[in-house]
Parts: structure tokens; sequence; C-alpha cells
């Protein structure tokens, strides 16, 4: 079973009554199209049930009520979403576009989605369902004084390199590791640039701000919480 931690006050009015951010106008990319098929569940992990409903749904439930969320875009399958019929109905923020073949691809067509008046782009799994208003909140800050922030933790693990899969190269400095979560946050203007290096130069990257990396531009590291585990 997965641990999940009670925030101390819950409900859409709770989180309103947090610290805020003082952000406004973000674009939040809720990223909702994997197959799960590494948990061999019968079903995509972000439908599996937690504490009573989708997985998901923790992810968008925290969004709603987070102060500055101009928009909710949900990167998911069209079979997939007709359970969001009643938040659509009463929550015009929300908005769908479908999964690609790769993370960036979601994201891209996500980012489609997100209103040009939108100050920043926040991209998070659905897979993390434990992020708390504080984490999110914080990286809000970062992201608006630097252009471009990532929660993360610093590893803990050992981390070993090697060149042929076979045999260890070097230990590398764990000092220097950071484990990297969602959201991560961007001004629009950066990532649309980055992208369009990303498609010209035809390169993969494998989470939002390395797309940010390649321009170059610097990445803030905002420190989180190590519960902010993703399912696989």
């Amino acid at each position: 079973s997965i641990p999940l931690r009670r925030h101390p006050r819950t409900g859409i009015s709770a989180l309103r009554s947090a610290a805020s951010s003082g952000v406004d106008g973000v674009g939040v990319i809720l990223l909702a199209g994997g197959v799960g098929s590494r948990m061999k569940a019968g079903k995509p992990k972000q439908f599996l049930e937690l504490q009573g409903k989708p997985m998901l749904m923790h992810s968008l439930d925290l969004f709603r009520g987070l102060e500055g969320i101009e928009s909710i875009t949900i990167v998911i399958a069209e079979e997939y979403r007709d359970m969001f019929d009643d938040i659509v109905k009463a929550d015009d923020r929300i908005r769908f576009a479908g999964p690609g073949k790769e993370r960036q691809d979601s994201v891209f067509n996500g980012l489609q989605q997100v209103p040009e008046s939108a100050k920043l782009v926040a991209v998070h799994d659905a897979a993390r369902p434990l992020v708390t208003p504080e984490e999110v909140y914080n990286v809000f800050r970062d992201a608006k004084e630097h252009g471009a922030a990532v929660l993360a933790v610093p590893m803990k693990a050992t981390v070993k390199e090697s060149e042929d899969g076979s045999f260890v190269l070097r230990t590398i400095e764990r000092s220097r590791l950071w484990e990297i979560h969602t959201p991560q946050v961007i001004r629009p203007d950066l990532l649309k640039k980055g992208f369009d290096k990303v498609a010209k130069e035809g390169l993969e990257v494998t989470d939002d701000v390395s797309i940010i990396e390649q321009l170059p531009s610097p990445v803030k590291i905002t420190v989180g919480e190590y519960t902010n585990i993703k399912v696989t």
C-alpha cells in the first residue's frame, strides 16, 4: 500500500488559507496520459484508487484549490475524459489535451491549451499525489523570480557510473546530486523557446526543465519533501 500523508487541513477553503505564493496567472499541465505498463495493474496507474478516489484526483483537487491558478490542462486520452464531466461543469478552468508518444510531446500538447495570458506553466505528474500546497507555492515563487524552478530533494542513494554496464567506472559525488520531482515551473516564453530548439535539433529530454537547460537558461532548485513520491 501507498503511505498517504494527510494535510493538517483538508478541503479547498483550507488550501486557500495556506500561505500563498503571491503568484498569479499559472497554467497547470497535469500529465495523466501514461498507460501504467510497469505496474501491471490492469488499468493506468493514475486511475488506481487512493483514499477512495482515483490517484490523479488528488493532484487535480489540490491545484483547483490553490490561489493563482488560471487554467488546468489534463493531458489524458479521450476515452477517460467523461469521468471529469461534473468537474468541467463546475470549473471552467479545466481543459484537455491528448498524450504524445514521449513525455515532451505530452507537455507540448498541453502547452497549446495554456492561455496566452499565463505568466507561468507548471507541469505536474498525476502519479505524484502527495505533493503539498507549501511545496507548490515555494516552487511558484522561485519560478517567478528566476524564470524556471523545479522541486527536488538531495540524493540519498549512492550512485555509480558504468561505461559498459558490467563494471563500475566511478562513484559520483552524492552531494552534487538531486532527485527531481514535480511540479516543474517555467515561464511560457522560455518553454516555447526551448521547444523550438528541441524540435530544430531533434533532441530528446526526460523532464521539463531539461528543455530549459538546452537554451541554456538557469533553473532554480526548490527544496521539496521526500514524501512527494512518484507511483510507478
